[in-house]
């Protein structure tokens, strides 16, 4: 059972229907916190101000993933592998207000929607009582106060990491063993101050480029493709050091 909220929001709204009539996974985004920033924005970020998530309260790894929508391409490649879907079926779509976890669209074009407050607990405790759902005392969804919700498409000129990860699927093989390398030996880079949080995206998608493309045949084929990718990163990194 998923849980992460917008896996766990697609599982439930895809009880709707049949999997063979589904259109299109819909995986929400907050955004992270340079929502509308563009490149030149970007480039003299602190790591202090890319862990500001208006949301959410994680790590710092998955905080910084968050910023450059990385996070979000490792849920797309997620919901491929969850769903049996392929990646042109999985959109992404920016909610700033993270009321909507995700959503499904059947091929009638109706769309079934998960929503709720911004809770982890909520999900994880959907996955440990399914198939019923728990009581909760109160705190339910004042939609008279929200307002709005709103949607925007992701600008991936600005963050090109989620498109990296929709390349990464459709190459298969170790492809996105060796983006989960690279990512993380490039957010640790820019966690230390060494580089920008563009040069960062940079790197990744280099390093990506220098990837080779095979199928894994035992795991440790997994582990070869996972260390290869961390040494090359690492050489590239190299030449962004501030």
């Amino acid at each position: 059972i998923p849980v992460d909220s917008e896996h766990s929001a697609i599982f439930q709204s895809m009880k709707s229907g049949r999997a063979s009539e589904v259109k299109r996974l819909l995986l929400t985004a907050s955004g992270g916190p340079f929502f509308g920033w563009d490149r030149t924005q970007l480039e003299n970020v602190t790591p202090e101000a890319a862990l500001a998530h208006p949301t959410w309260k994680m790590g710092p790894k998955i905080t910084i993933d968050c910023a450059t929508l990385m996070n979000k391409g490792f849920e797309v490649i997620e919901a491929v592998r969850l769903f049996g879907v392929s990646v042109d079926q999985v959109e992404v779509l920016v909610h700033r207000q993270s009321i909507i976890h995700s959503m499904v669209e059947y091929i009638d074009n109706t769309v079934i929607a998960q929503l709720g407050a911004p809770d982890m607990r909520s999900c994880i405790r959907y996955a440990a009582s399914y198939p019923t759902h728990a009581w909760v005392e109160g705190g339910g969804l004042d939609f008279a106060a929200l307002h709005s919700l709103t949607f925007d498409a992701p600008d991936t000129n600005t963050f090109p990491l989620l498109d990296a990860a929709r390349d990464a699927i459709r190459r298969g093989g170790v492809a996105p063993t060796a983006l989960v390398a690279a990512d993380e030996e490039a957010v640790s880079s820019f966690l230390r101050g060494d580089i920008s949080l563009n040069a960062m995206a940079e790197a990744v998608m280099e390093a990506m480029a220098k990837t080779a493309d095979f199928a894994p045949s035992c795991v440790e084929d997994i582990y070869e493709a996972e260390s290869a990718a961390r040494k090359t990163t690492r050489i590239i990194l190299q030449k962004y050091t501030r």
